[in-house]
């Protein structure tokens, strides 16, 4: 079963998958330059590795689903 959705809605969607990716980007490169302690390192790379998955599940959500008409 596939679920229409509007082109208004997948627009926000989309936006949405962009912020995602966006704070993947934002955390990892606060993790890469300016963290020392380890067990932050891990939880903030963990959270923006999760935040990329969805980023891009979603992302692929909206190019693969029609709209209604």
């Amino acid at each position: 079963m596939v679920l229409l959705v509007s082109s208004m809605d997948k627009m926000w969607i989309s936006f949405g998958s962009m912020g995602c990716m966006f704070l993947a980007m934002a955390f990892m490169f606060f993790v890469k330059t300016k963290l020392k302690n380890k067990l932050l390192k891990f939880i903030l790379g963990l959270i923006a590795y999760i935040l990329l998955f969805i980023g891009f599940i979603t992302m692929i959500y909206i190019i693969s689903n029609p709209t209604k008409a």
